[in-house]
């Protein structure tokens, strides 16, 4: 019997049979990862992760819930015209679909950089009938924070379907920047929320990654506590992404654990 009217006989919503079909807590962990880099690591402890594609595949990730996305419209860069490829050739429909990455700002194969109409044209046509299907979905990522203005406006649309949690990306340089981020996107959306990507940031300083292995490990063992104590952060997850300076990257060169990788692990040990 399709869910639907399943859910009709029963007297209950699609909606909450749909979140009751895929958790909004994928495997019932909120750590995740963004990148295949440091799950053989991490994998025992994590419920999730993403590497920015439609069907992120990885050996690594045995076990793992992975995270489709429709990166961006395909004008911006081949990465992004691969993906969008792929997307539109998906034949099963994921558990979960994230929608754009940072649409708010440029750079190929960095960020989306789509301007709100295309947004909801790919938005109704590719991501809102795999909702409909019943696919949890994830709102697209902004770059610029809770300084956004895009996904505001993207959200004043006529949409086919909106989305069940707002995904964001908190680069930030202290637990004050990260929580304010956090109650913009509560306060703002009211939906639950899932940092797709975070990293230590100092964001009003030129983009600067941080370079103090100490700050970055007390920010990582920090930040994990706020996620995990926060009731509307249902998901996060550690970036392994390109930009973010020499500290950061959770694996080194030789592909042993970092500092950084470790003091995630650590931080994540602690409740999986």
């Amino acid at each position: 019997m399709h869910l639907p009217t399943y859910c009709l006989l029963l007297g209950i919503s699609s909606a909450a049979a749909q979140q009751q079909q895929h958790p909004l807590t994928p495997n019932g962990r909120k750590a995740g990862a963004a990148g295949d880099t440091a799950l053989a690591f991490w994998r025992d402890h994590l419920g999730w992760w993403h590497d920015w594609t439609p069907s992120p595949s990885s050996p690594q990730g045995a076990g793992l819930v992975p995270v489709s996305m429709l990166w961006g419209g395909g004008g911006n860069g081949p990465h992004d015209a691969q993906r969008l490829e792929q997307f539109e050739q998906l034949t099963a429909t994921p558990a979960y679909v994230m929608g754009f990455n940072e649409p708010d700002c440029s750079g190929e194969d960095v960020s989306a950089d789509i301007d709100v109409p295309r947004g909801v044209d790919l938005w109704n046509g590719l991501i809102a009938p795999m909702g409909d299907k019943g696919a949890v979905l994830g709102s697209p990522a902004m770059c610029r924070q809770k300084d956004e203005s895009w996904l505001k406006q993207f959200s004043q649309q006529a949409l086919a379907r909106s989305w069940d949690f707002t995904a964001v990306h908190i680069f930030k340089p202290d637990v004050a920047g990260v929580q304010a981020d956090i109650d913009y996107y509560w306060n703002t959306y009211r939906k639950p929320l899932w940092v797709t990507e975070f990293a230590c940031v100092f964001d009003q300083d030129g983009f600067t990654p941080c370079s103090d292995q100490g700050q970055i490990d007390q920010w990582i063992g920090d930040v994990v506590d706020l996620f995990e104590a926060n009731e509307h952060v249902l998901a996060y997850a550690y970036t392994d992404g390109l930009g973010l300076g020499t500290a950061w990257p959770p694996v080194r060169g030789d592909g042993s654990l970092s500092e950084s990788g470790q003091a995630y692990l650590n931080a994540i040990s602690k409740y999986y």
